[in-house]
Parts: structure tokens; sequence; C-alpha cells
């Protein structure tokens, strides 16, 4: 097994801004360690995949990170910030994969609802630049906001999902699996609207994703993890050129680091 790559091997601390920094992290559910000694430094603005075999602690890293369980020992930072200042500011958001949408409003109502729970709490909300409107229109569902969860496909849920976490502009976007239960063609489509989100919107992404064209098509870079316990085996920089498009799957460049890819996970 090679060696893992360390954050202090991977990029000098403090020679960017870091969206999230992991120090010597570790999470326990009782006797079972679910992650185990995880350092890592995210800088702003990066694209990151996240892949490993089930039970190596992807969902779970998300879930670190975005406060929604401590750290058993070590460090975790957001903006600079502890996960529970991070939150409070509305400095990220989590999109699953169920969209979770409330099936009695329409498309436009639920991207609105974070908005309206802030404004009925007297909680001051950071603002997306876009209207929620504009951000429908931006995930592809213009001329559907007044369609109801159950008249849209499970991709167009998705969309929704995704417009209503960026309402409150977001510098950080957490999405475990959003599109694992989506057909091919669907999540290709999806793929391409998410980068140019990323694009747009200039916000750091963590996507855990168990497909390994997924992974290399959407990345700056793979963090690559191992199981039982999880635990960094490896970061893989994807050096793909942009704007990328679905043709560039069959180029040597993505072939090579999918493969790349497959051979570390056969290893974990």
């Amino acid at each position: 097994m090679n060696a893992p790559n360390t954050a202090t091997a991977y990029r000098e601390a403090g020679a960017e801004a870091l969206a999230a920094r992991l120090r010597n992290a570790w999470v326990k559910f009782g006797d079972f360690t679910a992650i185990q000694d995880l350092s890592l430094d995210i800088a702003e603005g990066e694209f990151w995949s996240i892949l490993g075999p089930s039970g190596c602690g992807k969902s779970t890293l998300l879930r670190l990170v975005s406060d929604l369980i401590p750290p058993a020992s070590g460090e975790v930072s957001v903006f600079g910030k502890s996960t529970e200042e991070a939150r409070l500011a509305r400095e990220f958001a989590f999109v699953f994969q169920d969209a979770s949408l409330l099936p009695w409003r329409s498309a436009l109502k639920n991207v609105e609802l974070p908005l309206e729970v802030g404004r009925s709490r007297g909680i001051k909300l950071p603002v997306s630049d876009k209207t929620p409107r504009e951000l429908l229109e931006l995930v592809g569902l213009k001329g559907r906001e007044d369609a109801l969860p159950h008249e849209l496909s499970g991709g167009m849920r998705q969309r929704v999902a995704i417009a209503r976490a960026l309402v409150c502009h977001p510098k950080l976007l957490l999405m475990d699996e959003p599109f694992g239960a989506l057909d091919e063609m669907t999540r290709d489509h999806l793929n391409l609207q998410l980068l140019k989100i990323w694009e747009e919107t200039g916000a750091t992404i963590l996507f855990v994703t168990h497909s390994i064209p997924e992974a290399v098509f959407l990345g700056q870079k793979v963090l690559m993890l191992q199981a039982h316990p999880g635990r960094l085996r490896k970061i893989v920089e994807i050096d793909i050129p942009g704007p990328r498009s679905i043709a560039q799957r069959e180029t040597p460049e993505f072939i090579r680091h999918a493969a790349e890819l497959r051979q570390i996970l056969e290893t974990c």
C-alpha cells in the first residue's frame, strides 16, 4: 500500500485561505471508530470529490464539518471558525441524497423556505445575490417555479434542493451523494449543471460519491478514504482542464485518473 498523502505534504499550512481544516480529527460512536486521525486542508473555492468503500466515513466527514456530530478528539474549523460558529453564521449548506421538499409547497416556495424561517425567527441570514426565482433558473428549472414536488422528476427535485441550499449564499456546499439515485443520463446532466453552479457562485464544494467517473469528472481533487476505520488513504489531483464536458470521459487523461482511483479502491 502506498504511503498516504498528509495535509502537510499536500499543501503548506496557510498558503491559501482555508474553507475547512481538520487536525488529527477522530469520530467515535461508542467503541466504533468511524474516522481516525484525519488531517486535511481544503482551500476556499475548491471542488473536492470524496470517494471510498462503504464504511470509510464519507458521510461522517460531511457531518463532522457541518457540526452535526462532534469530534471525539482533534480540531475542526470552517473558515477559521468553530463548526458551531460557521453553522450559526450560515456559512455552509447541506444537500442530501433525498431532496426532502415539502410536498404542499411549490418549487419556488421550497427554495424560499430558509428565508421565511429566518425571518420568522428574527434571524438575519446571508442572502444570495440571486433571487429564489433566479436560482431556479440557474439550476435549469425556469418555467417550473409553480410545480409541486410530485409534478417534478427526481432530478428536478434535486435541483430544487440545490437551489434551496444556495438561497442563503453558502460559502461551502456539502453534498452527500445527491445524484446517487438518478439514472445515468440525468446524473450526467446534473453533473454539468453543478459545475456551472460552482463556477458562478465560487463556493467550495465537498461532494460524496460512490462513482469513480463522477468523482473524476467533478473534482479538482479526489479525497480517497480507507475503511475500518475511516482514514486518509490518498489525495489525488485531477488535471483535466475546464470547462469540462461529457466527451472528456473518453480522453486518455480521464481514463488514466479513473484507473488510478479504481486501483486504490481495490486495495482499500
